[in-house]
């Protein structure tokens, strides 16, 4: 029951990786991709026409409308060539998963009596295939939690100009917009891990392509929630009301999702372009929140009337300094590994980062430089606090399958 087939990766290239993805706000690790299914064949007569019809449709055009444009959809256009939509295939999703869970009424045997097939991204095999129709929900719930993600790229990629200047710029509406579609994409990787997991054996799951294991799932759910707060700590910036305690704040809880996901995709097979680029976005915006959280931090204790509470807060700044430098070269390894990427112009919070943290640590380390040497201040170097996650994905559950 349930077993699973894969393809070895075609030296023919059916699986069209591109070169280059553009400028990339939020990355997607790759678009899993339907394979066409023969419902009728696989069930007879053992359902109703009209259901099987009605399967038959909805998956069909998600097919077509999945693999318009290769097993990839450019992330940097709203519209394919063909004139289709994320939203158009992420709504073409939620359609067809109530009439799919038909499948899985009342333990039915029919869970198991249709092939679904699904092209991989960041797994070496080319094809993932399983009579189980559990897989078929699995991979629902991860392309539309990835086409989300999408769309909180084109959201946040900084669009035409502002206050006659010649610099791009976020809009608020888009910011916050972006929050809303992180927490619905982190809400369906959650239910993916707490709901539809369960449904698998332990063998079962082992032989799930590592797109779709726990540790992917989770890191992916994490990484929308640390770009969230990264969103809301560029807008806590820009606010006058809001503290220093708020933004550092922000800041440590930035750090702890993107330190969470980077531990869930740290002993996982991500060998190829896909898995490894993942894993470097990941490094990267990781090392990015620890410089902002250690820049707030240093300047909270600065405020300070101690001796020591400036030397840590030179420390601190220093290892704000330090990330920063690091995240740049984490950045220039993301955008050049393959395919190749480019980073948009800088906005929100590290556009206010990448002008104050040099500027305040040079200036620290200047007036502070008699009350200690650097070994000393190092040698205090203060920890960061440890704050509670805050931002929770969006509650989803699946759709209730009517009893008959």
């Amino acid at each position: 029951m349930g077993c699973f087939a894969s393809t070895p990766k075609d030296t023919g290239g059916n699986r069209r990786k591109p070169t280059s993805i553009g400028e990339v706000s939020v990355y997607v690790p790759g678009l899993r991709i339907p394979r066409p299914v023969e419902f009728s064949q696989a069930v007879g007569d053992q359902l109703p026409k009209t259901l099987v019809e009605r399967l038959t449709a909805l998956r069909t055009r998600i097919v077509v409308m999945a693999n318009q444009e290769g097993p990839t959809i450019t992330r940097t256009r709203r519209k394919t060539q063909h004139g289709s939509t994320l939203s158009d295939l992420h709504q073409a999703l939620v359609d067809y998963l109530p009439v799919l869970l038909e499948l899985t009424k009342d333990g039915s045997h029919l869970q198991f009596k249709v092939h679904f097939i699904w092209v991989n991204q960041e797994d070496e095999e080319e094809e993932t295939a399983m009579s189980n129709i559990w897989y078929e929900v699995l991979s629902v719930l991860h392309l539309m939690a990835m086409l989300q993600m999408s769309q909180a790229n084109l959201l946040l990629l900084p669009r035409g100009f502002s206050d006659g200047h010649n610099h791009p710029k976020v809009s608020e509406e888009n910011r916050r917009a972006s929050i809303d579609v992180f927490l619905k994409a982190a809400g369906y990787l959650e239910c993916a891990v707490k709901n539809v997991l369960p449904q698998f054996s332990a063998e079962q799951r082992r032989s799930l392509p590592v797109d779709l294991a726990e540790g992917v799932l989770r890191a992916l759910c994490l990484q929308a929630l640390g770009q969230g707060v990264d969103i809301q700590l560029g807008m806590a910036i820009d606010s006058s009301k809001a503290t220093l305690a708020v933004k550092r704040r922000l800041a440590c809880e930035m750090v702890k999702y993107w330190q969470q996901a980077q531990d869930n995709l740290m002993n996982l097979p991500l060998a190829n372009g896909w898995g490894e680029k993942h894993r470097l976005f990941v490094k990267w915006k990781y090392v990015e929140a620890k410089a902002a959280a250690y820049y707030y931090h240093g300047l909270i204790l600065d405020e300070g009337n101690t001796e020591k509470s400036h030397g840590m807060a030179v420390a601190a700044l220093q290892a704000a300094d330090e990330c920063f430098k690091e995240s740049k070269k984490a950045s220039e390894a993301f955008n050049a590994s393959s395919p190749t990427s480019r980073t948009p112009p800088l906005f929100g919070t590290m556009k206010y980062l990448t002008e104050k943290i040099p500027k305040d640590t040079s200036s620290k380390v200047r007036i502070n430089r008699d009350l200690y040497s650097y070994e000393k201040i190092m040698e205090t170097a203060p920890t960061l606090p440890d704050f509670a996650l805050a931002l929770k994905p969006d509650e989803y559950q699946l759709p209730l399958v009517e009893s008959t």
